[in-house]
């Protein structure tokens, strides 16, 4: 998110000049960062799931007696997480491109 910032300085240096608040750019940079953790989160669960389930028919087919299964609570634990981490460090740049000078963002390259 601290890139997406750097990236689009010019674009919130134009927002700000045509009016927008600061807390415009907070709620958009926010927004953005629960879409990319929620995303990446179920992502990773998709594959954690995925693998696990994989890695126990490789293991059924050698001899073993492996279950596969997976906790609810798990799942809903490390989405949970994967928000939280999303979310602060989210913050952090919201506030920074939500506090930026117009003139300065927009003389920015």
């Amino acid at each position: 998110m601290l890139m997406t910032v750097k990236e689009r300085t010019r674009e919130i240096g134009l927002r700000k000049a045509l009016g927008a608040k600061t807390f415009h750019i907070n709620r958009q940079f926010i927004l953005e960062s629960i879409v990319l953790t929620s995303v990446g989160g179920t992502l990773g669960i998709i594959f954690g799931v995925s693998f696990s389930f994989l890695v126990s028919l490789a293991v059924n087919a050698i001899g073993y007696e492996w279950e596969f299964s997976v906790s609810i609570i798990a799942i809903s634990i490390s989405f949970f997480i994967s928000m939280l981490v999303g979310l602060v460090f989210g913050i952090y740049p919201a506030r920074k491109a939500a506090s930026l000078n117009p003139i300065e963002a927009l003389r920015y390259e």
